[in-house]
This record gives structure tokens, sequence and C-alpha cells, in this order.
């Protein structure tokens, strides 16, 4: 169930919180996440960052009271830590994290691959929360898809929904098996929305249009039509169907597309793919 349906709820956790959030990584997605706690009113203060290379705007959080790359015992009390490393370094994060996980810290992961199983084999007794955002989150306009283990409490898991809402929709589900589908649907779907842009550029351009026009054109269609499908209440094929005249300029560019060969055939095998890649990563 999304908890998009009362934003006051979302900020409420944050406004109250007592402790310290602890951000491990402030690269781009931990950036973004940051951004967005700050945007909902968040004090730096509350906040510390573990980042070897932070960036001049991290940095200068610092003179606002944010805590950078501090030693354990100018942390205080960990309400939540949030690991926005990279997958394949959290083998050496995660002994170095450890002391700043609490009886009452909730740990929340970020990384791609790395299970549940894995986060409790360094943190057995921690309060767990596996979360697969994509990179819209950056303007806010993400979703994020989380499950957690069975020692979360309901305080806990609103603390979470809050801080993960602040750059966007947050849905949770209970089996985690299906984490690999959504991190090859959502995790990696605004790439296959970018290659679509740049294909319709490239299209345009063969079929005549300066470059430069045509690559205006594809993106501006491809942003306006994603603001339609989210403020519209109709579903896509219904949005489809309501552009496409019969015997038509677009009936005829669909009649490729929706072809046998098609891009549903294509999206489904390219979704399969990447499914196939998360189970492999997680091992």
């Amino acid at each position: 169930m999304s908890s998009a349906a009362n934003p006051h709820a979302k900020t409420r956790p944050l406004a109250n919180l007592s402790g310290t959030i602890l951000l491990a990584g402030a690269g781009k997605m931990g950036g973004a996440m940051l951004e967005g706690w700050l945007r909902l009113g968040f004090s730096p203060a509350n906040v510390a960052v573990i980042e070897p290379q932070p960036s001049p705007e991290v940095a200068a959080l610092s003179g606002r009271g944010l805590r950078l790359n501090p030693p354990r015992d100018a942390v205080g009390e960990v309400a939540a830590v949030v690991l926005a490393v990279k997958p394949q370094t959290a083998p050496e994060a995660m002994p170095a994290l450890a002391p700043f996980v609490g009886d009452a810290t909730v740990v929340v992961s970020i990384m791609a691959g790395r299970t549940l199983r894995f986060l409790a084999d360094a943190l057995p007794q921690a309060a767990l929360v596996r979360a697969m955002p994509n990179t819209p989150a950056a303007i806010g306009r993400g979703i994020t898809v989380m499950v957690a283990n069975s020692r979360i409490s309901p305080e806990q898991r609103a603390l979470v929904d809050a801080l993960l809402s602040a750059v966007g929709t947050v849905e949770w589900i209970s089996d985690e098996t299906l984490m690999d589908a959504v991190t090859a649907l959502s995790g990696s779907g605004p790439a296959y929305v970018f290659l679509l842009a740049e294909a319709m550029a490239h299209a345009g351009a063969a079929a005549g249009l300066p470059p430069a026009l045509a690559a205006t054109l594809a993106r501006a269609t491809v942003a306006g039509s994603g603001e339609l499908l989210q403020r519209s209440p109709l579903d896509p094929a219904t949005l489809r169907q309501n552009v496409t005249s019969p015997g038509g300029t677009t009936a005829a560019a669909l009649d490729v597309l929706m072809g046998k060969d098609g891009l549903e055939r294509l999206m489904t095998a390219a979704i399969a793919a990447a499914t196939k890649r998360s189970r492999d990563l997680a091992g």
C-alpha cells in the first residue's frame, strides 16, 4: 500500500525525531535523500554523514550543524542508519558501521542486490529494511519499494516511511523475492525511458529533422507524456488509445511497435534479463 495518501503522516516522524540519522554514502542517491530530508525542514544538526569524498554541497552543510565523518562518540543515539554505499563495498563498510547500530536503531539499505540475510549476517540483532529507490528521487519524484525483517517496530517503520517518502512515493511489500523484479522495473526503469527519448531523437533525425530539434522534440514529448500519465486518472492503454486515430500516423507507428517482435516483447525480455542479473548479484 502506498504511503502517498497522507502526506502529513510522512513528515511527523521526522519532525518529532530525537535521535540522529546516519547516512553512509552521500553520492547521487544518498545525496538526493539528504536533500529531500532538508526540504521537509529536517535540521542538518540531526544528520551525520559518512562519506570519504563529500560533494561541496554536503561539506557546506557542516556549517549548519551536519556532522561529517564523525567519530562514534560524537553521534549520540542513532535512530536510523541509511546505507547508500555501493553494493560491492558493503563487505568492508558493514563492520565500520556496526558500532553506530544500537538496540533502537533501524538500518535501511538501498544497496542493489544486497539481501536482508546479507544485512543480518553483519547486524544480527538489528531491525532491517531493504529498499530500492530510483533516480527520479533526485527531484522528489522517485518511487521506493521496501521490505522489512521481523524485528522492525511500528515506530521504526513509520520513521523509514518518512525518510524515503521525502524523495517520492513509497510502497511496502512482504515478499523479499519480489525485489529482483522491482529492481528490474523501477530501479533500472529510468534508463529505459531515457533510451526511449534517445531512440526517438535518432529516429527523428533519420526522418530528416535537424538533430538538435529532434532531440528537443523527443525530450519534451517523453517528459510531457510522463507528466500526463502521472496526473491523469486514466490507465496507459486508454491514454494511448486516445491519441490513436484509426488509419492515422500514430496507428501506423504502433503497428510496428506493437507487432510480434515489438516493444512489449523487447521490454519483457529486458526486464527478465535485469531480474536475472539482480538475482545473480545477490548470490
